[in-house]
């Protein structure tokens, strides 16, 4: 009975004690039981230091993270800019690499990379497109050609200053806005974003020291550069100053202004971004670069559909297949019909690929937001021989696709572009469809035939193959993108793409119109063009058949 009273007592005194000593004590107290907690609970026992020596490691660890992925955003973000270089519109951007160096896109000839130095940062400019207006300055006045060359030297000096100053600005605000976020302590963030402007002077240091000018003797071509090399001129006198790299540099981009030759502007129409757009290619012959070509195109005009009249082999062989490989790649679904050079075990194979949709005998398909019908070739002669039949069986299977295209329209379902190889076939379908497709002849036809449907023959998108060195001169690369508009899927414009051939480097665009549209009322919008004048095509001429 004594202990209780005793008890409670004891109890105030402690309380009361407890209070008197304060936070100060609880908190030495608090660190004394943390300095006793054993070893595995998280924290160091008496005098075990691997806990606290790991801590300043990490932090430093945790810092670093912080900064390069904070300074990645930055630039992602603000780290680049649009400058005009001579009489093109660029962007230039800084981007971390590995292995450092610079890159030049020039849509939709392909890209050059140069391995100009050694330093977690690369070095983008992309080429996006021809000023119309200084471009015409320079057509008006062809003695500007010869200052060019000073100009695109300047204009590169100046933007890649105003890019030096745009990344500092870029990292500086990217990892001190994240170490913002992450620490919640503004001397933190201040910390991180002094480190990643060390970081990125360590970066310029190390490229300034490792400059390679001669790096441009020995460029990387890819896409249809990659077969044009030519096109840096003359680059074997090449120093080590700086200055003179840069020279290159602008002779490299004076040339492929050249290249361009934008003489002219485009016509009344420009297409409507939900415009759908095909590329109709042709008679590709088992030329390889036809790919890079195509895929080019397809990125630069935001294809939505690739249509092809056949002829995409050269003896429809077995051990040709894999030439068709490079189709799944190329970034767009791919309608498909046999030449006179593809056989069945050429059609067998290409039905096997998701993204190619394999027309014969009339078959239609949906896609793209278009629906194609079209039939494979009745004749197959790997062999150049004259075809069994000749125009007549062209002409009667002509008939049987477009009794096809009538029962399409009797169910519903009317086909918007018919496809055949062969123009005798194609022809046959006056009437039934709009616009038919073809090629062959390895030539350009458009003509509107006497019911309404317009006839369009491609030419050789492969420069009529590896046969074409027989010639005396290089047959040129043809392909054409068709504009159709999204409502009524009818045809409103096309562009003609037509490149030099084996060993040369030309490049001419040209926008045409269908003569109808001509004749309305339409406000006069000039775009740039890399070459060519407006016209509307007219062509009377009859094809022949070829083999």
């Amino acid at each position: 009975m004594v202990r209780v009273p005793f008890r409670a007592a004891a109890d105030r005194v402690r309380h009361r004690l407890t209070q008197l000593v304060g936070p100060k004590s609880r908190g030495h107290s608090s660190a004394r039981t943390r300095s006793r907690t054993p070893a595995g609970t998280g924290t160091a026992a008496p005098g075990d230091l691997t806990g606290t020596a790991r801590r300043p490691y990490l932090r430093a660890l945790g810092m670093l993270a912080v900064v390069v992925l904070g300074a990645w955003l930055g630039l992602l973000a603000v780290g680049s800019i649009r400058t005009p270089v001579g009489p093109m519109d660029t962007n230039m951007t800084l981007r971390p690499s590995l292995t450092g160096g610079s890159k030049i896109n020039v849509s939709p000839l392909g890209a050059l990379e140069l391995d100009s130095h050694s330093a977690p940062l690369r070095l983008d400019v992309d080429v996006d497109r021809l000023d119309p207006e200084r471009s015409q300055a320079l057509v008006d006045r062809p003695e500007r050609f010869s200052s060019l060359q000073d100009e695109v030297t300047r204009d590169v000096a100046a933007g890649t200053r105003e890019l030096a100053v745009r990344s500092c600005v870029a990292v500086v605000s990217g990892a001190a806005a994240l170490g913002l976020v992450v620490y919640r302590r503004p001397r933190r963030a201040l910390a991180a974003g002094g480190l990643a402007l060390t970081l990125l002077a360590a970066s310029g240091v190390s490229a300034y020291a490792t400059w390679n000018p001669k790096s441009v003797l020995e460029p990387k071509f890819s896409g249809l550069l990659s077969s044009a090399p030519s096109l840096v001129g003359d680059a074997r006198s090449i120093v080590t100053e700086f200055d003179i790299y840069q020279q290159e540099l602008a002779r490299l981009v004076t040339n492929v202004t050249k290249l361009y030759d934008a003489t002219s502007t485009l016509p009344v129409y420009q297409p409507d971004p939900g415009t759908i757009r095909v590329l109709h290619v042709s008679d590709i012959h088992l030329n390889p670069a036809a790919w890079h070509i195509i895929a080019s195109l397809v990125e630069q005009y935001e294809i939505d559909v690739i249509v092809d009249s056949g002829d995409t082999m050269d003896h429809g062989s077995a051990a040709e297949n894999g030439f068709l490989d490079p189709v799944r790649d190329l970034g767009a679904p791919y309608v498909w019909v046999r030449g006179n050079h593809d056989s069945p075990v050429t059609q067998a194979y290409l039905k096997k690929f998701k993204n190619v949709s394999v027309l014969d005998d009339g078959s239609a398909v949906n896609v793209g937001g278009l629906r194609i019908a079209g039939t494979g070739d009745v004749s197959f002669t790997p062999d150049r021989t004259a075809p069994v039949g000749g125009r007549a069986a062209a002409q009667l299977e002509g008939a049987r696709l477009a009794s096809a295209l009538r029962d399409q329209e009797r169910a519903g379902t009317p086909v918007d572009i018919a496809v055949a190889h062969d123009p005798n076939t194609a022809r046959e379908t006056d009437g039934t469809v709009p616009l038919v497709l073809s090629g062959h002849l390895h030539r350009r036809i458009n003509e509107q035939l006497k019911l309404g449907t317009r006839l369009k023959v491609e030419g050789s998108t492969g420069g009529g193959g590896l046969r074409a060195v027989q010639n005396e001169k290089p047959e040129k690369v043809r392909a054409s993108v068709l504009y159709m508009d999204r409502s009524t899927r009818r045809l409103q414009a096309w562009d003609e793409i037509t490149l030099g051939g084996l060993g040369l480097t030309t490049a001419e665009v040209s926008r045409h119109l269908p003569e109808e549209n001509l004749k309305k009322d339409a406000p006069v919008s000039p775009t740039p063009s890399p070459s060519s004048s407006p016209s509307a095509t007219r062509s009377t001429a009859r094809p022949t058949p070829s083999p």
